[in-house]
C-alpha cells in the first residue's frame, strides 16, 4: 500500500516541503532513497525500536521510502516521525485520512519520546504558505512555531500521541502565542545598561553617533579601560527590533537551533562575542552541512570582536564582502545558499601586545617595531570599512568612586531613534534603513560639503593617505 505524508527541509533560512512516500509491498528488504544523509539513513534503527517499544509492528516484507523531490539532499534526524507514521499507514496499523493536511516533523528517541528539531519557524511559515492545515511537532519547539498565525501547531511528546491524534482517538488543542503581545510585552527586558559604565562620556558619544548611523566602530586602548563593558552595552541604545526584524532574526536562530527550550520569538537585537579561535566557517556560515555563522546569529543586531589582533587574518579577511553586501552566499557545487548578515562591528583591541603604549601613567614595555607588527595584524581594507577609531582613555579614581549617575541606556536610546527616524523618512523610497547603507550616489547627493568642509577633508586625505572607501565613509 503506497501512503504519502509531509516534512519540509530548511535551506538557508527558508523551507521547502518534501513529500514523503512509503510503499509497503511484496518483497524484503528496506529502501530509503531521495538523496537522504548519514542521519536519515540511519532513521531506520530509531525508527523499528520506537515502533516495537510502543507494541506496533514492523513488516517484514519490502518497505520502500522516497523523500521527494528526489534531487534535494535530506539532511538530519526530523524525518523520523513522518517516516514511522507512514510506514504505519502503509501497513494499516494506522487508518486516517488527515496525512494531507499536516507537516509532521520529529526526531525519535528509541522508546519513541519525541527530540526537538532545527528550523522550526521557517518550516511553520511554508507550511501556512502551502495551505497545510497545521504542523506537528516536538513539544519543545511548539511556541517557536505558533508565532505564526492562521497555521494550528501541535505540539507532542511521544509517538502514540501523534497516532492517537490522526486517528482520532484523542484531541490536542494547539498551541497559541499572541505575537505582538508577547513581544512588546518582553521587548524592553534589558540585562545591562549604559548608567552602570563610570565616566567616558566621550566615548559613550562616539558609540551614541555609531548607533545612530549603523556604523562599524573600533575600541582602541588599555586593559581595563572599559572597552569590553562599553559595547555589551550597545545593544540597548540602538533601536528596540521591530517585529519584522524580530521575525527575520529569530529565523535564523531557529535554523541554527539556538533557540532556547520552550522559547518563541527573540525579543532583543542579539550580541554575538565568539572567542578569537574562532574559525572563518564558524564565522561567516558554511560547513559540510552549510549552517549560519556568527555574522549571521548578529543580523539586526551587534558583533563584538574583542582582542580584534588575536584573530586569524584568514577569519578576518573573511568579513570583508559581507560588511559590504550586508549578506553571506555560501556556495557548492549542487546549491548555493544565502544568509542575511546585517550586523553592526563592534571591534576592541590594545595598542599594543602590553597594552600600556602611548600610557599617560604606565610605560610600554614593547620593543623596537613590536607595535607596528601588532597593529599590522589587521588589513587597510577591514580597517576602511570601520567608520569610527575611538580611542579609550583609563577611568581616574575619582569619577571611578562617584556616585553619580550617569545617563541610562533609555535615555540615549531616545535619541538614537529620533536620529534613525529622520533617516527612515529620508530613504523611504528604497530599502535602506541608516547612513551606513547608502550608495555612493546617495551619499554625495545627501551629504553635499561646503567648500571649507571640502578643504579640511581634502587635507585630511593627503595627509593621512586615506583610501576612496574611506572618502566615502567620512561623508556617511
Amino acid at each position: 500500500m503506497l501512503v504519502k505524508t509531509f516534512g519540509s527541509a530548511v535551506f538557508g533560512v527558508d523551507a521547502t516541503t518534501i513529500t514523503v512516500e512509503v510503499n509497503v509491498c511484496t518483497g524484503k528488504d528496506y529502501f530509503l532513497v531521495g538523496l537522504p544523509d548519514s542521519a536519515v539513513k540511519e532513521s531506520w534503527s530509531r525508527v523499528e525500536s520506537a515502533l516495537r517499544i510502543n507494541k506496533y509492528q514492523m513488516p517484514r516484507i519490502k518497505i520502500i521510502i522516497n523523500l521527494s523531490p528526489a534531487d534535494i539532499r535530506k539532511e538530519g534526524s526530523a524525518y523520523d516521525l513522518p517516516i514511522a507514521i507512514g510506514i504505519l499507514a502503509a501497513s494499516e496499523q494506522l487508518f486516517t485520512e488527515k496525512l494531507d493536511k499536516y507537516i509532521i516533523m520529529g526526531e525519535l528517541s528509541l522508546d519513541g519520546i519525541l527530540q526537538p528539531i532545527k528550523g522550526a519557524l521557517p518550516i511553520a511559515i511554508q507550511a501556512k504558505k502551502e495551505g497545510f492545515d497545521g504542523f506537528i511537532l516536538p513539544k519543545q519547539n511548539a511556541r517557536e512555531a505558533a508565532i505564526v498565525s492562521g497555521l494550528n501547531v501541535y505540539g507532542v511528546e511521544t509517538l502514540d500521541e501523534v497516532v492517537d491524534f490522526l486517528s482520532d482517538k484523542i484531541n490536542i488543542e494547539p498551541i497559541v502565542v499572541n505575537t505582538r503581545s508577547e513581544f512588546y510585552s518582553n521587548a524592553e527586558n534589558e540585562l545591562f545598561d549604559f548608567s552602570d559604565v563610570k565616566g567616558q562620556e566621550n566615548i559613550k558619544r562616539a558609540l551614541e553617533i555609531a548607533a545612530a548611523g549603523g556604523h562599524n566602530v573600533i575600541l582602541i586602548g588599555p586593559p581595563g579601560a572599559g572597552k569590553t563593558m562599553l559595547a555589551k552595552r550597545m545593544p540597548t541604545i540602538l533601536p528596540p527590533l521591530s517585529l519584522q526584524e524580530a521575525l527575520e532574526t529569530t529565523k535564523i536562530h531557529s535554523v541554527a537551533g539556538k533557540l532556547k527550550k520552550e522559547a518563541s520569538l527573540l525579543y532583543q537585537r542579539p550580541f554575538r562575542s565568539p572567542h578569537h579561535t574562532v574559525s572563518d566557517v564558524a564565522l561567516v556560515g558554511g560547513g559540510g552541512h552549510p549552517q549560519p555563522g556568527e555574522i549571521s546569529l548578529a543580523h539586526n543586531g551587534v558583533l563584538f570582536l574583542d582582542e580584534l589582533p588575536e584573530f586569524k587574518r584568514t577569519v578576518l579577511e573573511v568579513m570583508r564582502q559581507p560588511m559590504e553586501e550586508r549578506k553571506v552566499n555560501i556556495s557548492r557545487a549542487r546549491y548555493s545558499i544565502d544568509y542575511p548578515a546585517n550586523f553592526m562591528l563592534v571591534a576592541s583591541m590594545n595598542p599594543c601586545p602590553c597594552g600600556y603604549f602611548n600610557h599617560p601613567e604606565k610605560q610600554c614595555v614593547c620593543g623596537p617595531g613590536v607595535v607596528q607588527k601588532y597593529l599590522a595584524k589587521i588589513s587597510g581594507p577591514l580597517l576602511d570599512r570601520i567608520d569610527l577609531h575611538v580611542e579609550v582613555t583609563p577611568v581616574n579614581i575619582l569619577e571611578l568612586s562617584s556616585k553619580r549617575i550617569s545617563e541610562k541606556s533609555n535615555e540615549i536610546r531616545k535619541r538614537v531613534v529620533a536620529a534613525r527616524t529622520i533617516q527612515a523618512d529620508r530613504f523611504n523610497e528604497s530599502e535602506i534603513h541608516c547612513n551606513a547603507q547608502m550608495s555612493t550616489k546617495q551619499t554625495r547627493d545627501t551629504c553635499a560639503l561646503d567648500e571649507n568642509c571640502q578643504q579640511l577633508l581634502n587635507t585630511a586625505m593627503k595627509r593621512l593617505g586615506l583610501s576612496a572607501r574611506a572618502y566615502e565613509r567620512i561623508f556617511e
